[in-house]
């Protein structure tokens, strides 16, 4: 599945936790506005989810395994060449009567 960039990613989960604060001691949460439908939308349809807390879910999920770093790897020894071929043991030449085709 493709995912976002990190930091649009990043940024959609900021602005829409900024949007949904808790109201009060009793933690009600306040009513969603319109902005705060489309960042759900956007984060549901950017994390392949249905269910906005889901996507919170899997948006930071995504970001946690962003932040961790890599390993790093180290660098590759040049190949040598392949061996020649003894005539008429494959490749090109092998074909149609020892002719090379081409395409």
């Amino acid at each position: 599945m493709l995912m976002p960039h990190p930091a649009t990613l990043r940024r959609l989960v900021d602005e829409y936790e900024a949007l949904i604060v808790p109201e009060g001691e009793g933690g009600a949460v306040a009513k969603p506005d319109q902005r705060a439908q489309d960042l759900a939308y956007t984060l549901c349809v950017s994390t392949g989810t249905r269910d906005v807390s889901r996507a919170l879910e899997r948006a930071r999920h995504h970001l946690a395994a962003v932040r961790r770093p890599v390993a790093p790897v180290a660098p590759m020894e040049p190949m040598a060449p392949p061996a020649p071929r003894p005539p008429g043991t494959g490749g090109p030449a092998a074909r149609d009567g020892g002719e090379a085709v081409t395409r």
